[in-house]
């Protein structure tokens, strides 16, 4: 494939963690890719983080990792809120960068990050992952050949356990809505992208979301913590084609109870997709049926990797081959801020009571 991509990861812990769980082994999965070095708040932690995974090189600067000669595709995995300065920073070091979705702690970030001025940016990839789940490649196939025919109805059940009635210490940042990273930005957001992925653009929809643990229990730590972001979002909309859309999207599942099911009623066909995990849909396999039969999915290297890992290594695959072949096949800054206003939509609609007009 000629030559090796080197990926240097921020944000990554040793001992926990999406990057951990998911970036680390889809680097290691990927022919012609490479993990060269971590970065993360601390030297000790990058310095724990390089030893576990192999990495060459451990910075406490994340600005050291993005100027780092070996470092080809800069991977940002820490908080929302660092992400605009680190894909500023990479891009203008003339870095490849891949970015957890949310891409930042709101739209305006967004696009920034789309008009950011910076020609040495080559590939970008957002951290869609859903949209490389294999089984979610071949409905999309089905769908553009036309075997399901036009659209009328889907509807969408999308449940995580995160999000419940109790919350660790590790996570209470995860329910300040300051950090752009809740329910609705997450859960619901990779839900929605799917959706519009494969059934095309939405028009319109009204919105509802609830909170259904007000009061937390902090593990852990003293006393409790009042909950004010959403863990429960249901929407009602319209597709583009007068299709009719239904999701709902549940925080707060007990994590061996995660169902996660989307359903596309053609005129011809119908096809659906099932599957579920702790984390949410978005973090685990899929099984495609076409009018109550199971399709088969390919056999590849991406799709023989673990539940955790695939749809991330999916995007991973599809930036290296962007990069090599100088194509752009891989979820971008564009699709971020087009999913970007839908959530925006979903949050004006539920506020006011109101029915949103999308621009997707």
């Amino acid at each position: 494939m000629g030559r090796v991509l080197g990926v240097g990861i921020v944000g990554v812990n040793a001992e926990r963690g999406w990057a951990r769980d998911a970036h680390v082994p889809s680097v290691r999965a990927i022919d012609g890719l490479e993990l060269v070095a971590v970065a993360t708040r601390r030297q000790d932690s990058a310095d724990a983080a390089a030893r576990a995974f192999g990495a060459h090189r451990a910075y406490a600067d994340p600005r050291e990792l993005i100027d780092d000669p070996a470092v080809d595709i800069v991977t940002v995995a820490a908080s929302v809120p660092a992400h605009h300065d680190l894909i500023v920073a990479a891009a203008a070091a003339g870095k490849h960068v891949y970015t957890e979705w949310p891409v930042g702690i709101s739209t305006a970030e967004t696009e920034a990050m789309v008009a950011l001025d910076a020609p040495s940016l080559r590939h970008s990839a957002v951290g869609l992952q859903a949209r490389r789940n294999p089984a979610v490649v071949v409905a999309r196939d089905i769908i553009s050949s036309g075997a399901v025919g036009r659209t009328l109805a889907v509807s969408v059940l999308s449940t995580t356990a995160g999000f419940g009635r109790s919350v660790s210490t590790d996570e209470l940042y995860l329910e300040n809505p300051e950090t752009g990273m809740n329910l609705a930005t997450i859960q619901a957001a990779h839900t929605i992208d799917l959706v519009r992925h494969l059934a095309g653009p939405i028009d319109s929809l009204s919105a509802q979301t609830t909170i259904q643990f007000p009061v937390l229990a902090v593990d852990g730590g003293p006393g409790v913590h009042q909950r004010t972001v959403p863990d429960h979002v249901a929407a009602v909309g319209r597709l583009a084609d007068s299709g009719a859309l239904t999701a709902e999207i549940v925080g707060g599942r007990p994590a061996d109870d995660t169902p996660f099911r989307l359903s596309i009623v053609g005129e011809k066909s119908t096809l659906v997709l099932r599957g579920g995990a702790a984390r949410g849909f978005q973090a685990g396999s899929l099984v495609l049926e076409l009018d109550g039969r199971t399709v088969d999915l390919p056999d590849g290297p991406v799709a023989t990797l673990p539940d955790s890992v695939v749809n991330v290594a999916g995007i991973y695959s599809a930036l290296r081959d962007d990069i090599v072949n100088e194509t752009h096949t891989a979820p971008g800054f564009e699709d971020a801020l087009e999913l970007n206003h839908l959530m925006d939509a979903i949050g004006d609609s539920a506020r006011h009571g109101t029915r949103s007009s999308t621009s997707s």
